[in-house]
């Protein structure tokens, strides 16, 4: 037994994006970008780790979205294509390179970086990495809980019990899908908790989830160990984890943590804005729009614009420098956390998985160094992942969680503010039309039924989380908004045409085609938990006023 225990978690989640009538969609390059800069740079690490007989425990999520995404056929192909052509301009960066010394030996990384990609996404696992993580969950060295459905934002879906329901199932069928077996644990979307939740995860089978600080400190009673050790919601029994705001500071801050080091890939400088657009024009968006290549030669160097040429050998050596302070923080920090326990402590570091590699160029080299340097080099703390802690430990404090979330304040402003606040009254509109549809038609077959799972697939994709996020921070706003609108108007038509009994079918044939996700959904879903003696009122009108 070690004095305490460091459960890791990453949150690998994307919004789902697929446009098969515009394979250029800028959009479409969050997937790719992530694949190649995070989740293959990861599988990596892993992969070195399992040959070195390294001993470690991860805790990952895979939302339903990105999961359904890298499942994808048609978006496997297009990724294909896009990795193609960073091929070749790495070839082309080989040759423009050769004689400066500056930056030939970055262009002979990136060919290389690039090369590991392809043989690793194409040759060794068929253009499906989801099968890659299940391989290391069933090797025992990652633990993959689960997730909603799109990844909505449960706490606004409150009003409708249903809706909560309905991500939390159909998230949890996704997993069992993919990965052959029911989840343990579950990741909040944005860590969102609102009291009652975690006794629709009890229906669920569901034994832990995960939530920032706040969400613990402020608890019912007050935790005794405060965000170091699980707490037991009354009247549910699951357990719920507490974020360490310390170790989570070092690695996410781009100010106070690792990442800005000055040493470390400067993000912001990419070919893809530096070369002339007669030579980079190919490879960023055919209209013009001059977008991220991942050919980045600078490192951060300070917080003027001036910047240095990158040097791997620095950067790496920061690395392990860096994992190494993390390591001693956590020595100390569970040091003293054992000497006022009567339980070993844990600290949970949860994070996106994005910040690894994508953001943070350097993030998969300091977490090899990290999980190398916690088996080998110190005896105070291993790694954990929470159901394991739960096995050590299988009874909890009793404590309400209060409502919570992570991002800006912690309390829901992320995602109601005077950016996004206008997309609720039409979520909960979708809501209680499809909950009335689900049971007006408890039965139903052929087209109706088509038109019924497509109904409450609209609904879903609706409501992630992702659109308000992306409204607030203002990045693609347009997009969000059209996103948005553009499902509860698919919704809204579907709902006419089945209460009228006039389905289009061709459309339908386009919207299955289109917005596939889920293939297995079932609209009856949104039937449960109904709990009031009378049905649901209908709605007919298909307004949203």
């Amino acid at each position: 037994m070690r004095q305490g225990y460091l459960a890791l978690v990453l949150h690998a989640h994307l919004p789902f994006v697929r446009h098969p009538e515009d394979e250029h969609a800028l959009e479409a390059r969050w997937l790719y970008e992530a694949i190649t800069e995070t989740y293959v740079p990861l599988l990596k690490v892993f992969q070195r780790l399992r040959q070195d007989q390294v001993p470690f425990a991860i805790t990952m999520s895979l939302t339903p979205p990105l999961v359904a995404m890298l499942t994808d056929p048609w978006l496997q192909q297009s990724y294909l294509r896009h990795l193609e052509a960073l091929r070749e301009l790495a070839d082309k960066e080989l040759v423009r390179t050769r004689g400066d010394s500056r930056f030939h030996h970055l262009a002979q990384m990136y060919y290389q970086l690039l090369e590991d990609t392809y043989r690793i996404y194409h040759e060794t696992y068929s253009d499906n990495l989801v099968e890659a993580f299940r391989e290391l969950q069933e090797a025992g060295n990652l633990e993959i809980i689960a997730s909603a459905a799109t990844h909505a934002y449960l706490p606004l879906a409150y009003p409708h019990r249903e809706a909560v329901w309905a991500q939390l199932a159909e998230g949890i069928k996704q997993y069992y899908r993919h990965f052959g077996r029911y989840p343990r644990g579950l990741w909040l979307p944005e860590c969102g908790y609102h009291p009652g939740d975690d006794q629709i995860m009890k229906q669920l089978g569901i034994k832990y989830f995960i939530l920032d600080a706040h969400g613990i400190l402020y608890a019912t009673p007050r935790p005794r160990y405060a965000n170091y050790a699980p707490i037991a919601c009354p009247n549910s029994g699951v357990h719920a984890f507490g974020r360490d705001l310390e170790s989570s500071k070092q690695v996410w801050s781009a100010q106070e943590g690792y990442p800005g080091d000055p040493d470390y890939r400067e993000f912001y400088r990419d070919i893809g804005y530096d070369l002339p657009y007669e030579y980079i024009g190919p490879y960023v968006h055919p209209s013009g729009i001059r977008t991220d290549t991942g050919f980045k030669y600078y490192r951060i160097t300070g917080r003027s614009n001036h910047k240095e040429p990158y040097e791997p050998a620095w950067a790496d050596s920061k690395a392990a420098i860096h994992a190494g302070n993390f390591m001693f923080n956590r020595e100390k920090q569970i040091e003293w956390l054992a000497s006022h326990m009567d339980r070993a402590p844990i600290v949970v570091s949860p994070y996106d998985a994005e910040l690894f590699g994508h953001w943070w160029f350097e993030g998969p080299r300091w977490l090899d160094y990290l999980i190398r340097k916690v088996a080998y080099d110190q005896k105070v703390f291993s790694l954990i992942t929470p159901s394991q802690y739960l096995e050590l430990y299988p009874h909890s404090q009793p404590s309400q969680p209060c409502m919570s979330s992570w991002g800006y304040n912690g309390y829901n402003e992320v995602w109601l503010e005077g950016s996004n606040d206008w997309i609720y009254r039409h979520l909960h509109n979708i809501t209680k039309r499809m909950v009335y549809l689900a049971w007006r038609f408890p039965q139903s077959s052929g087209i109706l039924r088509r038109a019924l799972n497509q109904a409450a697939r609209e609904v879903l994709l609706a409501q992630a989380s992702d659109w308000p996020f992306i409204m607030k921070t203002g990045t693609m706003v347009q997009y969000a908004r059209r996103r948005v609108i553009l499902h509860v108007g698919r919704f809204l038509q579907l709902y006419q045409q089945i209460l009228s009994g006039q389905i289009d079918a061709g459309w339908l044939d386009y919207l299955e085609a289109h917005d596939n996700l889920f293939p297995e959904l079932d609209y009856q879903v949104f039937a449960h938990p109904w709990t009031e003696e009378q049905p649901p009122v209908p709605v007919m009108a298909a307004t949203t006023s």
